[in-house]
């Protein structure tokens, strides 16, 4: 099955906005949709698909903070860049705060827009790398046996082999080969990857 393509997800009640943006991003050889409203955009979007959002500050009904909000209380952590006039900008800083990644004045700048949403597109696909990696060490994590994760924990509080028999009353022998089968089961080759892994999942 092929991996969904980054998408560019335009919100404008402005019609002649998401058709210049659509053209924009065509034209850089960028996938977008535009909607033109929040809801539409809601209805149709599926978490699993990658990308970023460029979105209005003002507009009718859900206004541009309140998706924003929304999305992040679900969850989903698109990237945004707002569109605002530049009567908006207090709304804009404050969007920024939220977690927006940048916001644009209009009119824009095409070479700023497409800069800032390559970015966004870039900083989406290592966020989701880097949730598929956790997910995966969790998954690992979860394959472990009472006593293994015993060991796993003293590990990672920074005992030695020694002080971990002692603690679990098993012999070092014991110890050792619960660390080579963590290692194995967490496909960590080192013990700094082994700590890392562990952090990494939470």
């Amino acid at each position: 099955m092929n991996a969904p393509v980054p998408t560019v997800f335009v919100v404008d009640d402005d019609n002649s906005t998401r058709e210049l943006l659509a053209w924009l991003m065509k034209r850089n050889g960028l996938a977008s949709e535009a909607f033109p409203d929040a809801r539409s955009f809601l209805e149709s979007y599926e978490t699993e698909r990658p990308g970023c959002l460029v979105l209005d500050l003002n507009m009718p009904g859900m206004n541009g903070l309140d998706l924003q909000q929304y999305l992040k209380e679900q969850g989903v952590l698109l990237p945004v860049i707002f569109l605002s006039a530049g009567a908006d900008i207090p709304k804009a800083v404050r969007a920024v705060r939220e977690g927006a990644v940048d916001f644009i004045e209009k009119p824009f700048d095409y070479k700023r827009v497409v800069e800032l949403v390559r970015q966004c597109l870039d900083r989406d696909r290592d966020l989701r790398a880097g949730r598929a990696r956790r997910k995966s060490v969790s998954d690992r994590l979860g394959q472990l046996t009472q006593r293994e994760h015993e060991v796993l924990d003293l590990v990672v509080a920074g005992k030695h082999n020694r002080e971990i028999a002692e603690a679990l009353d098993i012999s070092i022998k014991t110890v050792e080969a619960h660390r080579a089968r963590l290692m194995e089961k967490l496909e960590v080759g080192s013990l700094a990857e082994l700590v890392q892994a562990v952090v990494a999942a939470g």
